[in-house]
């Protein structure tokens, strides 16, 4: 097979196109041949040698991917070899080929094609666990997604309207603000230009919001803690703005308010089975009825991995990078 592999810690021009030996499924695994695979920020970490893949897992980075299973393991039922398949990976996707546990093998949602599902696992699996499993958004509460038109919050947006809540974004622009407005987002802040505690609160009465999908970590803590409802939860799923920030115990008792801080790809295999399971079985009929549909910004061959991150590290990019493999 052939995977764009990382030579050293650096920079985009770190990823080359490397021939690699053929993976072997285990007991429990599935073989996959790979269609097309995405571009996620913690594929940017990795290359940069800031997140190391966990232990027994490939180095070759691609945290998602789809395509057709090829090879089945010990003891694998439910999975067919020839089957068009979608896969949340620990790693690998960057690849020809790749080994997956089958409960991480998902069956394409009816109305994606499969170049368009490789985007959508990783963003899937985070949103869902996150905002619905974790954070039990409901409707009529109020969602804040810090990132609107990012991979992640433009399918938040979706989902949480799905469930009938009502979602705040937060964007570097108007021309981005109004693809979140498309997509369902009716509170609409500029962070550039707008205080999203005072904006959040003033469209909703002083109540804040129930729920706050954060990117951020360490910079937006305190503030994301001010703009938290009563009874409200932080979900902190990135350190876009450092790892250290200081937290107002009194503010969170004031509110009964809680902080959860999740990260998907460490998951052991049983969890993101789980998760799975809910994907298929919950939120694919949201997207075969056309409420919630993946958001590719552009789809680069694999062997302009380096241009896609660069495209990703340089911001405006809507939705999903997606890397087609050759042929």
């Amino acid at each position: 097979m052939h995977a764009i592999t990382i030579t050293q810690p650096g920079g985009p021009e770190v990823l080359a196109w490397t021939e690699q030996p053929d993976p072997r499924p285990g007991p429990g695994e599935v073989v996959l041949d790979v269609a097309a695979t995405a571009v996620n920020r913690a594929d940017l970490l990795q290359r940069q040698g800031n997140y190391a893949p966990p232990r027994g897992v490939t180095d070759v980075p691609g945290l998602e991917c789809a395509g057709t299973v090829a090879a089945l393991g010990d003891g694998v039922t439910g999975v067919e070899v020839g089957a068009q398949v979608c896969a949340l990976l620990a790693g690998g996707g960057y690849a020809t080929k790749v080994v997956v546990p089958a409960g991480q093998v998902m069956p394409l949602p009816s109305t994606v094609d499969v170049v368009t599902a490789a985007g959508l696992p990783e963003v899937a699996a985070t949103v869902w666990s996150n905002v619905v499993m974790v954070a039990g958004l409901t409707a009529g509460e109020t969602l804040l997604v810090h990132g609107g038109a990012g991979g992640i919050g433009t399918h938040a947006i979706q989902v949480a309207k799905a469930v009938g809540a009502r979602v705040a974004v937060t964007a570097g622009s108007a021309a981005r603000l109004e693809r979140c407005a498309e997509l369902g987002a009716e509170i609409l802040v500029n962070y550039r230009e707008q205080d999203f505690v005072e904006a959040v609160k003033e469209a909703t009465d002083g109540r804040g919001a129930d729920v706050v999908l954060d990117n951020m970590g360490a910079k937006y803590l305190p503030r994301n803690v001010d703009v938290l409802a009563r009874l409200g939860r932080l979900v902190v799923i990135g350190m876009q703005g450092g790892v250290k920030g200081e937290l107002n115990i009194g503010k969170l008792l004031a509110k009964n308010g809680t902080v959860t801080a999740t990260s998907l790809r460490y998951r052991p295999v049983a969890e993101k089975t789980a998760i799975c399971q809910e994907l298929v079985e919950k939120l694919w009929p949201l997207i075969d009825a056309g409420e919630v549909k993946p958001i590719t910004h552009e789809v680069l061959p694999v062997e302009q991995a380096g241009e896609a991150h660069r495209k990703l590290e340089e911001g405006g990019i809507l939705g999903k990078l997606v890397l087609k493999m050759p042929g």
